[in-house]
């Protein structure tokens, strides 16, 4: 464990870092030593219904410290960053240090360096958008953005370009515009201690097994069991990684060690795509090695 002593407890603490790092434990353990309120800032383990699959805090961790916006989103009720920005607002307010944790890079970019408020999508735009990106391709939702916003994305990126087009379609107002024009951040970098856990490959791959299987021993499996009757891929839950392949268990449509299989596959995906993600966003953010931190 790192020395908590290089950690004013004055201020607030962010803690980043890929899927089974580590990074919930080093936070509760700060919160157990200097005081503080741990807040979730994971996509996923805000929504209710998967507890053990998406690693959230036990009961037994939540009667230790007091935790924050962890479980208290239906599962069938969209839930963005600017929600997040608005739940968090307050708790930055109250008298407890904050102590942020968790895996979802864009919503420490939000809290740190401000979040462009882009009024929501309508559905019909939103389909329009899919449908132009599976009839014509990329390049044809790249062709009409201005060349500021193209500047700002990965032209690879599906799901970045479509976003970009549905913002301007919908608001007639260039994606680049709106990021300019940013309200200022809710918890600006220099006056937080901003921590980014490192956990090369070698040393994550064998832990993220170990961890899966772990959530096997401690319920998953009932976790599906309980969900499998309204489970859908459309739900916004649905993206808590091993849902949809313990759920086809649970329902007879795959065997039990192709679930885990699959899963762990996509877990060590996941956890490749936030390691990019932090590189390529939080490389300023004090690195802390991994076996320390865990």
């Amino acid at each position: 464990m790192i020395d908590l002593g290089q950690i004013d407890p004055a201020r607030p603490v962010l803690i980043a870092g890929p899927t089974a790092s580590g990074k919930s434990g080093l936070a509760l353990a700060i919160a157990e030593a200097q005081g503080g309120v741990v807040i979730n800032a994971d996509a996923i383990q805000v929504f209710s219904d998967w507890r053990v699959l998406t690693a959230r805090p036990s009961p037994e961790d939540e009667a230790r410290a007091p935790h924050r916006l962890y479980g208290h989103v239906p599962s069938d009720t969209p839930y963005s960053v600017g929600q997040w920005l608005r739940e968090v607002a307050p708790l930055l307010a109250g008298t407890e240090r904050p102590i942020i944790v968790g895996g979802t890079g864009l919503y420490f970019t939000a809290l740190a360096e401000g979040l462009a408020e882009i009024p929501e999508t309508p559905a019909d735009i939103r389909a329009d958008a899919q449908a132009r990106l599976e009839t014509d391709g990329l390049a044809s939702l790249l062709s009409e953005l201005d060349a500021r916003t193209r500047s700002r994305l990965d032209p690879q990126n599906p799901m970045r370009v479509m976003r970009a087009w549905e913002v301007q379609r919908s608001t007639g107002k260039p994606l680049a515009e709106w990021q300019d024009d940013m309200p200022a951040p809710l918890l600006p970098r220099v006056e937080a201690q901003c921590f980014l856990i490192d956990a090369p490959k070698a040393w994550l791959t064998p832990r993220i097994a170990r961890r899966f299987d772990m959530m096997l021993d401690e319920g998953a499996l009932d976790e599906a069991r309980a969900n499998a009757e309204a489970w859908s891929p459309a739900l916004p839950s649905a993206k808590a990684i091993g849902a949809a392949e313990l759920v086809a268990h649970v329902r007879g449509e795959m065997d039990l060690d192709t679930a885990r299989d699959r899963a762990i596959v996509l877990t060590r995906q996941f956890a490749k795509r936030q390691r990019t993600w932090f590189r390529a966003r939080m490389s300023d953010w004090q690195a802390l090695d991994a076996q320390e931190a865990a």
